[in-house]
């Protein structure tokens, strides 16, 4: 992966220079200076790569989205733990005046990235290091599988902490990180602050509204545990309300195919729990949930779906799709799960 990143950054940056030798470019007409991180009409150039910060940069700028230049890089459904930047990625990423990105395990290419950034001047928001503590280590709980180690990995000493990248899936998180950005874009566009806040603090009224209609729900709720037959992204949510899961695998993990063992102990989990549901995030198969199912007493719990936010398209945003109506999807999933 390094290597692939490294050619294609040399591809990018003679690209550039390919440019710079070309004449004058947008920024660099007489009597104008030239600007290589705004477009040529001054607007700015916000790039981000998953859904959930586009769509907060997009309220947080109000009006001013329509003259903005915002582009969320996993556009087409790719997941974050797998996506790999284009040359086209790269470029937008070193021109742009602020990039906005996970800043977990998945987003390893970023650095190197950022090293070729054109833009010295670029606001960077990391939303892991923004959250600082708040961040959570990866964890195994009974009955999860635990992810295969490559050869030579295990048990070396020093082994670097893999963090849950999923921090946009908290209502509490999202009001911190949207205060973040707004910050950000203050700093690139220091005659739109007031805008920018005000924006930013009518918005994260409704965030906080729908965090307490969360909180409402789970309290009233008659069980507190979720059992996912599949990938479980939703830690810092049912963190945030006290909830108990079972999974079969992590949030971050690759596996697709869950063991007999791993079967077996939440199907028992299942009956122990008297639980109804079966929980799948979204894009998932359902084959886990399925044979999960197959392996209870009564074979009668309905599965549902909750919305992870990780394949969100261009296409879903056109269509009305919002970080605050998936959440508010969710909610309603939820209020049935835990019956």
């Amino acid at each position: 992966m390094k290597k692939l990143l490294a050619f294609v950054l040399i591809l990018t940056m003679s690209a550039f220079c390919l440019v710079g030798c070309g004449g004058a470019g947008k920024g660099s007409e007489a009597g104008s200076e030239t600007d290589t991180s705004k477009n040529g009409d001054g607007s700015l150039k916000i790039v981000t790569t998953i859904f959930p910060s586009y769509d907060w940069i997009k309220n947080i700028l109000g009006d001013k989205a329509e003259t903005a230049d915002v582009t969320m890089l996993l556009d087409n459904g790719v997941d974050l733990h797998s996506y790999q930047p284009t040359a086209d990625d790269i470029m937008k990423i070193s021109t742009c005046d602020m990039f906005v990105y996970v800043g977990g395990e998945s987003d390893k290419w970023v650095d190197d990235a950022l090293k070729e950034a054109v833009n010295k001047d670029m606001v960077v928001i990391n939303l892991l290091e923004t959250l600082g503590d708040s961040v959570k280590e990866e964890e195994i709980v009974e009955g999860m599988e635990a992810e295969e180690e490559e050869d030579g990995e295990e048990g070396e000493e020093g082994e670097e902490v893999e963090y849950d990248e999923h921090v946009w899936l908290s209502l509490k998180n999202a009001q911190i990180l949207v205060d973040a950005i707004t910050e950000g874009l203050s700093k690139i566009d220091a005659a739109g602050a007031d805008s920018y806040k005000a924006n930013a603090e009518s918005y994260k009224t409704e965030l906080k509204s729908l965090d307490d209609e969360y909180r409402t729900v789970f309290d009233a709720a008659e069980k507190k545990t979720l059992l996912f037959g599949d990938r479980f992204p939703f830690r810092y949510l049912v963190d945030d309300y006290g909830l108990d899961y079972y999974a079969a695998f992590v949030g971050c993990s690759a596996e697709t195919e869950a063991s007999f063992e791993t079967v077996i102990f939440l199907a028992k989990k299942i009956d122990e729990l008297s639980l109804n549901f079966i929980m799948t995030i979204d894009k998932s198969d359902k084959k886990i949930a399925e044979t999960i199912k197959e392996n209870t007493t009564s074979k009668d719990q309905e599965i549902l779906t909750l919305d992870s936010m990780q394949g969100t398209t261009s296409e879903d945003i056109k269509n009305g799709v919002s970080y605050l109506s998936v959440m508010r999807e969710n909610l309603e999933v939820l209020k049935e799960a835990l019956k």
